[in-house]
């Protein structure tokens, strides 16, 4: 089952043009334009003008150069040009100096030469959907601005009036400006990350990096040294020094996504760097000091996260000073039309649509649908009704909420279609629907009981709304 591009334009700048068709090979499924230049400043007027999701700029250009100053000032350069710009350095010399250093001017992440496709493709999407993020951000607060409006938060989608969110809304207010550690809990698209990004930025470390970890797509024998990073010579591909995810989070907040799927046999080794503070890179003898706030995040019920055969307690309580819990979207309906005309004018606009009413049978239906996907659900059926759609009004087909009940009918055992409709992608979405149900959303344990790997399932779920 194919699937399109998930963003629209990637930029490559580096000298070598091996590498450059190398990055375009890997990374075209990912984005639908992926820009290339062998020099930085043929790159300028491509960054200034299409406002690329993700730039992977290498650190050095001249020939024989291998100190990094020539891309380290293009980064400065590029910033510039775009101070919303998404940048990941691509590194080959000075390992954990370069990259430090990088990241205090302001790139986003970075990755060695040679590089791990594998890592290289999770480096870019998590910067190429931090970017959306911003970009989300800005329109929604140009947008407030223009209406006379306060915003309730930072991020669009993050808006509520529901008692459940209001209580959300008050305990970030309060937990915002403090250094206690906070446990976000809530449903698969509730928007966790949402929560830690609004928390950072109302903290007393909001002028410095917010680094995220889903720990659910690290793999486990790469734990140690995605996190802590690792010595050159530690193990047969480490070329080069490279920092670790938690020392990169100095002086900022480091944002634990899915730590409910850490295996239990890691857990402690997490525990023990929280309470020293302070990690040893792999292959390295000599403690790195760490001085970082921690958001963690989980779609794990409270009642499993306090089973001891799953979650180390004590690594719990060192989370959870403040727990905030995300209600579901069905718990919230009064916030689901708010939210749908939220995104219906979003990309009304992106998309150069005319507006379009919403007639009242249709909204009755989108209230009392359960959106078992959350807020990110209802916003991928709007963004589709925006773009299919057409006439005066919207219809019910729009938001193919008559395919999602059928799709969610009771399926005679865990993971078999009902009756006979053998269309493969709804008899997918029942699958995976049955399984996450079956095992409470636990994504490591649903992916096992359907075959995939974690990031996998992460894909299906994304692709179906769930």
């Amino acid at each position: 089952m194919e699937r399109g591009p998930t963003f629209e334009r990637c930029v490559v700048i580096d000298d070598d043009k091996d590498v450059l068709l190398s990055a375009r090979l890997l990374l075209r499924d990912m984005f639908t334009v992926v820009d290339e230049f062998q020099s930085p400043a043929d790159a300028l007027d491509c960054i200034a003008n299409a406002a690329p999701d993700v730039i992977l700029l290498d650190a050095n250009f001249g020939r024989g150069e291998t100190n990094s100053s020539e891309g380290l000032d293009w980064l400065t350069r590029v910033l510039q040009v775009d101070p919303e710009a998404v940048v990941v350095m691509i590194t080959a010399h000075g390992g954990l100096s370069v990259a430090v250093e990088a990241m205090k001017r302001g790139a986003t992440d970075f990755v060695t030469k040679p590089w791990s496709n594998e890592r290289l493709l999770a480096t870019v999407r998590t910067a190429a959907s931090l970017h959306q993020s911003r970009e989300a951000a800005s329109t929604e607060r140009n947008r407030r601005v223009a209406a006379g409006a306060p915003a309730a938060a930072a991020d669009p989608t993050f808006i509520g009036r529901s008692p459940g969110m209001a209580r959300v809304f008050s305990l970030i207010e309060k937990a915002g400006p403090t250094e206690a550690n906070v446990l976000i809990l809530g449903e698969n698209g509730t928007g966790k990350e949402l929560v830690a990004r609004e928390l950072h930025r109302r903290s007393m470390r909001a002028d410095g990096v917010l680094v995220s970890v889903d720990l659910g797509a690290v793999a486990e024998n790469l734990f140690e040294s995605e996190l802590f990073g690792h010595s050159k010579g530690a193990f047969t591909d480490a070329r080069s020094d490279r920092i670790g995810r938690i020392p990169a989070a100095q002086g900022g907040t480091l944002f634990l996504d899915e730590i409910g799927n850490l295996p239990l046999h890691l857990q402690p080794k997490l525990l023990t760097a929280l309470e020293r503070r302070q990690v040893i890179p792999v292959g390295s003898n000599k403690p790195v000091p760490i001085d970082v706030r921690v958001i963690a995040a989980t779609n794990l019920p409270p009642e499993r996260l306090q089973d001891e055969r799953l979650f180390r307690q004590d690594l719990l309580f060192r989370l959870n000073t403040v727990e905030i819990e995300i209600p579901a979207l069905r718990e919230r309906r009064e916030d689901i039309l708010m939210l749908v005309r939220h995104f219906v004018d979003l990309y009304s606009r992106k998309y150069a649509k005319t507006a379009r009413d919403l007639p009242a049978d249709v909204a009755a239906a989108l209230e009392t649908h359960d959106w078992p996907g959350n807020v990110r659900a209802l916003r991928h059926a709007s963004e589709r009704a925006v773009i299919l759609g057409d006439g005066a009004a919207f219809r019910l087909e729009d938001f193919s909420l008559a395919r999602r009940a059928a799709q969610s009918a009771p399926v005679p055992g865990p993971l078999r279609p009902s009756g006979e409709d053998l269309n493969l992608d709804r008899a997918e979405r029942q699958m995976v629907e049955a399984a996450l149900r079956m095992h409470g959303y636990n994504i490591s344990s649903a992916a096992t009981e359907l075959g995939l790997s974690r990031a996998a399932l992460y894909r299906r779920m994304e692709k179906y709304g769930l």
